[in-house]
């Protein structure tokens, strides 16, 4: 017997979740090459690997644009789904819609301070 799910319909909610996961980790490596290695000196990890994420700066543009695009589809599939929501579904806890929006502004900023180190080192100051 297949009916409805008793919380509604979760594959709406669980793609704005998706894609805010699919951007927070394409705006990680997007600074891998840049950014990280930075952070982990800051934080006294170290080592010779840290080295190797240098090999990931040819695709940081590739990775910035993937980021954008699933931000920009994981804000507008979170509002869709807010206007769409079915009271006692997944996407009509309050808990769940402020996770998606914080993981969604950690991944814009990831994002923006990635891109904006791409464009400081190619000025050439």
């Amino acid at each position: 017997m297949i009916g409805p799910s008793p919380i509604g319909n979760p594959t709406p909610s669980r793609a704005a979740l998706s894609l805010a996961l699919g951007g927070l980790s394409a705006g990680l490596l997007a600074c891998a090459c840049c950014i990280l290695p930075l952070a982990f000196a800051l934080a006294g990890i170290g080592g010779a690997w840290i080295a190797r994420l240098t090999a990931l700066a040819p695709y940081q543009p590739y990775f910035l644009t993937v980021a954008v695009v699933s931000i920009g589809l994981g804000f507008w599939r979170c509002r869709r789904s807010e206007a769409a929501c079915q009271p006692g579904s997944l996407c009509a806890s309050p808990v769940y819609r402020r996770s998606t929006r914080w993981i969604l502004l950690a991944a814009s900023l990831i994002a923006a301070s990635a891109a904006a180190v791409d464009v400081y080192l190619r000025l050439d100051l």
